[in-house]
């Protein structure tokens, strides 16, 4: 067992020469080397926000579990929160990245919202999924509709990979709408765009009802429900991460597995942060109209 000093705190790092990903032969240590280059894209996104990491003790090909709670072992120096009787971790220090790390945390996901916010999420999300006999390429015609039919309406919005098999897309609100009404947003657009393309999008949340068609999830974004968050890496066998990438990028056409786990230094040196926008608040766009017109039509 070795121990090392990230930013002032102590982290034991446990079975580096463990294998988590063994078609990459990315070992713990490799992948505790890749975190501390992620950590400046993911913890400005991940600050304050609830936290649940999915655990693979023994790599990819192994068990899993999902952790919400904070383990009685974690060290004193993690920042936490106590929300409806769960201690959330809150991903606001490298050290703590390192640590989720060397407990074989491969995936982490957040809540729509920081903890200050309450019932405010900070972004509207469309979630897009494809059906199993779907492509990726149908994921992203579906996407560019919709980011036609925003950029119409004079809504920014960016978008990046799922790092599995689908495509988010965001719009930045800063905490400017209630959960009840960003759902009500959501849904609106959700149910706009299936009657608007039925034969390339469903809202129908049975999966033996979808038919041959991208699913618009538009009940995903809720109080205490999370979201694979931007940067996260993802327990693939290619080790895919969730990447922010450019509208035009996506129309030339790409796949997930393009953004993984031994290229992503590269990516970001080149790129940098395309979600960073999300954390300028001049950014931040005002629905009031789409609200206007939902009210006229209740």
């Amino acid at each position: 067992m070795n121990t090392i000093t990230v930013d002032g705190f102590d982290v034991r790092i446990t079975h580096p020469e463990k294998i988590l990903w063994p078609n990459l032969n990315i070992r713990k240590i490799d992948y505790l080397m890749i975190l501390v280059e992620l950590s400046s894209f993911i913890l400005p996104h991940a600050k304050d926000r609830l936290l649940t990491t999915i655990r693979y003790p023994d790599g990819i090909h192994g068990k899993s579990f999902y952790q919400k709670n904070i383990p009685a072992y974690a060290p004193e120096w993690i920042d936490k929160v106590i929300w409806r009787g769960t201690e959330y971790i809150l991903l606001n220090k490298r050290a703590t990245l390192i640590w989720l790390g060397n407990q074989a945390a491969l995936e982490f996901h957040t809540s729509f919202n920081d903890y200050q916010a309450g019932m405010y999420p900070s972004a509207i999300v469309f979630d897009l999924d494809p059906s199993s006999e779907q492509s990726f390429d149908d994921v992203i015609e579906a996407a560019l509709l919709i980011h036609e039919t925003l950029e119409a309406l004079h809504i920014k919005s960016w978008i990046k990979t799922s790092g599995a098999t689908g495509l988010q897309i965001y719009i930045p609100i800063g905490n400017r709408y209630d959960y009840p009404t960003a759902r009500k947003i959501n849904l609106f657009f959700a149910q706009y765009f299936n009657q608007k393309y039925p034969n390339k999008m469903t809202i129908e949340r049975m999966v033996s009802k979808r038919g041959n068609k991208i699913y618009f999830d538009y009940l995903q974004m809720w109080h205490g429900k999370t979201i694979t968050m931007v940067y996260s890496p993802r327990a693939t066998k290619v080790g895919s991460i969730s990447m922010p990438v450019e509208w035009d990028e996506l129309r030339k056409g790409l796949k997930p597995e393009n953004f993984h786990l031994l290229n992503v230094q590269t990516r970001l040196k080149k790129k940098q942060d395309l979600f960073a926008p999300l954390l300028d608040s001049n950014n931040e766009q005002n629905l009031d109209e789409i609200i206007h017109f939902i009210k006229g039509k209740d």
